[in-house]
């Protein structure tokens, strides 16, 4: 090609070999990946194991790994672990329990019966005082001076009455000598009568002049605990004032009225008529801590129609103050005892579809499921009417997990069956007894 002047000549373009992109870093991706998926299962694996120990402590219990079928051991292709406890002949203290309301025999709200000056407070807040005990005084000299004037009227009354009788015992003398009328007679007789009525007057004027002047002197009509002080000194008391001086309450003995179901009646009102002595507990709201010890005082003629419970009152000897006015308990009444029942624990219990029932495990180590009548329950023990008999070997724990017919492991946990703590009460974690009270 020709070229005009001052042109250049075009350079051809130069063919250079880039390098194809490596296959070599697209292995390395796929390896990672498969390494973070085996990571990933491997956790996930942890994990499950992690959880089905969590699940069931017992589960990896017993045996090494891999010495049963399938190499997983006991609970997982070979026979599970349970806790078994035996039936046994006992007793079962009937309770009945309502939250109740701690309400005193008497709660008094003093208030002056005359009107003055409060000259003194005799009484602490909080102070347990005895029947009769002086609380405060109000001014007594107008009502003293009001006692003389009444006296006085009296001994006046009292005077003309005597002269009176005097003149009639004169006129009927002289009656009898005919030296006077019968009318003057009859006229003294009226006047002795009326002087009569007279003194009568005056002489209650004198016992209200008394009555005033002791209400000047405010007494504790109970022994009880004084509240607080609701009066000062020095003020001016009326009956009429709507607070009061103070409001004693009476602590011992003191009450707990309490709210049963209307259907525990019959069992209730058969032992009153027995005359039995109905004990009754006192627990906190709770019903962990027990507070004081009494018996059924009475129960109430009525059912609320709103609830359907009918309510009952318990005495309590409280001379340790440990039950307080309006304070929530647990009342626990026990109305009987069933004696020589046969006694599980309410652990072993289950429920489905055709009704309770238990694992009973036999000596082949095999379970099976007994439908059961349960009876009373008291704390973590239920009394059995029929389906099973005293020896049974009932599953406490691990049966979730069971079959009809299923192979097991009776393991025991805790210590053997049959003991309990001394002194251990419902609520505490204490070792299976059946016997009960005896």
């Amino acid at each position: 090609m020709s070229t005009l002047p001052g042109e250049t000549t075009p350079k051809k373009a130069s063919s250079v070999a880039y390098p194809l992109p490596s296959a070599q870093p697209r292995k390395r991706v796929k390896t990672r990946r498969v390494l973070w998926t085996l990571a990933v299962l491997g956790v996930a694996g942890i994990a499950y194991v992690g959880y089905q120990s969590h699940k069931n402590p017992t589960l990896f219990m017993g045996q090494p790994m891999g010495s049963r079928r399938g190499g997983f051991g006991i609970g997982m292709n070979g026979p599970l672990p349970v806790v078994v406890r035996t039936a046994q002949k006992g007793n079962i203290n009937v309770v009945l329990d309502g939250l109740g309301t701690v309400t005193p025999l008497a709660t008094v709200t003093v208030h002056p019966q005359v009107s003055g000056q409060l000259t003194e407070v005799d009484y602490k807040e909080g102070q347990l005082v005895k029947a009769g005990e002086q609380l405060a005084v109000i001014d007594p000299r107008p009502y003293e001076a009001a006692l003389k004037q009444a006296q006085g009227q009296l001994l006046q009354a009292q005077a003309q009455l005597s002269e009176a009788k005097i003149d009639l015992d004169r006129y009927v003398t002289l009656s009898g000598q005919d030296s006077i009328s019968k009318q003057q007679v009859d006229a003294q007789k009226a006047l002795v009568s009326q002087y009569e009525g007279l003194v009568k007057t005056d002489e209650g004027a004198v016992d209200n002049a008394q009555v005033n002047l002791n209400y000047c002197y405010i007494k504790a009509p109970v022994a009880s605990r004084a509240g607080l002080r609701l009066v000062d000194q020095g003020n001016y008391v009326t009956p009429g004032d709507a607070t009061g001086l103070v409001i004693l309450t009476q602590m011992d003995p003191i009450t707990v009225i309490f709210p049963l179901p209307e259907d525990c009646i019959p069992e209730v009102q058969k032992r009153i008529n027995a005359g039995a002595v109905i004990p009754v507990d006192a627990y906190d709201r709770t019903g962990q801590k027990k507070l004081a010890s009494g018996k059924l005082a009475t129960i109430d003629n009525t059912v609320d129609p709103t609830t359907g419970m009918f309510k009952l009152r318990a005495t309590f000897d409280n001379a340790n103050g440990a039950l307080f006015p309006n304070q929530f308990v647990m009342a626990r009444m026990l109305v009987d005892i069933d004696k020589g029942v046969t006694v599980i624990p309410t652990s072993s219990v289950e429920r489905g579809q055709q009704g309770t029932f238990v694992y009973v495990v036999d000596d082949q180590n095999k379970v099976s499921a007994k439908p059961v009548t349960l009876g009373d329950t008291e704390g973590e023990r239920v009394a059995v009417v029929s389906g099973i008999s005293v020896g049974a070997k009932v599953v406490v724990d691990g049966a979730d997990r069971l079959k009809e017919g299923m192979e097991v492991v009776v393991q025991t946990v805790g210590g053997p069956a049959g003991t309990r703590k001394p002194g251990a009460h419902d609520g505490e974690h204490h070792h299976w007894n059946g016997g009960g009270n005896n």
